[in-house]
């Protein structure tokens, strides 16, 4: 007898079983890895999804095992267990060489790509990201273009307590910020991360990052944005109490658009250098 429970969920998971496949519902897509709109975020997904489908075959490998000997060597059909057996060199040879061969097997899928991801050379531009708590710094480095980014006006209203504007009222809630760090599309994008109080992470899911961000040390790292847009994320250290309210969000522009914007991110730059010198 199937418990209740038990055909509830399995009830409930009838309708995406039976769907085809790329045809499931959104919420249900959601609990993947995102494919993301870089390259480096399609290496991690196709690495991802290769070890799910290898976890499968091995979980139906070992569970029809299990299952075939409880059905036709169970107790009440006579069966008795073998007490002469001790040792099998070919049994110890088979079990030990199938998992080496799948460990190299995802090794050989995994290097090119963890070598890719780390590959910084010939970038077209580099930005310097500083976490403080709690909000980000962006440098272009070599542009003289730098801003803060901290979290939208709207949600920092809205998180507070007794506030008149409520969470759902808000767009994005604790995903907006007020400075949008704007990069171009297409372009090889070399980023330096540190921190200058604690640790912190900047992770973007969409496009594959999630790097910690150390004080007194410079972690790197490279990105490529495929399509126009605006990617959302999140700092991903517990870094203090205001943790949950530094968001990232990344506006992907066309190269003339993104061209246009810098050039007229230039002389705000430099008028807001100018006022802090003495």
């Amino acid at each position: 007898m199937i418990p209740r429970h038990a055909r509830a969920i399995a009830l409930s998971l009838l309708p995406v079983i039976s769907l085809p496949a790329g045809a499931a519902p959104s919420g249900w897509r959601q609990l993947n890895l995102p494919v993301g709109v870089t390259s480096i975020s399609r290496d991690a997904y196709d690495l991802h999804m290769l070890a799910i489908y290898v976890c499968i075959l091995i979980g139906i490998a070992v569970f029809g095992a299990m299952i075939y000997a409880m059905i036709n060597f169970r107790k009440s059909k006579g069966a008795v267990a073998d007490r002469t057996l001790t040792h099998s060199t070919k049994a110890e040879v088979i079990w030990t060489a199938i998992p080496a061969f799948i460990l190299i097997f995802l090794a050989w899928q995994t290097v090119p790509a963890l070598i890719h991801i780390e590959d910084t050379r010939d970038s077209d531009m580099t930005i310097r990201i500083t976490g403080y708590q709690w909000k980000w710094h962006y440098e272009y480095m070599g542009e003289g273009v730098s801003f803060y980014s901290a979290l939208g006006e709207r949600s920092n209203t809205a998180r507070q307590r007794n506030a008149a504007l409520r969470p759902a009222e808000v767009d994005h809630y604790l995903l907006e910020v007020d400075e949008v760090l704007v990069l171009p599309v297409g372009a090889k994008i070399r980023y330096l991360i540190s921190a200058n109080d604690v640790i912190h992470a900047w992770w973007v899911p969409e496009l594959g990052i999630k790097r910690d961000a150390i004080p007194g040390f410079i972690n790197e790292g490279w990105f490529r944005i495929d399509q126009p847009g605006t990617y959302r994320g999140q700092c991903a250290e517990l870094c203090g109490k205001d943790h949950g309210f530094m968001p990232i969000v990344v506006e992907a522009l066309p190269p003339e658009e993104f061209a246009a914007w810098l050039a007229a991110r230039r002389p705000a730059a430099q008028a807001a250098l100018a006022s802090s010198q003495p």
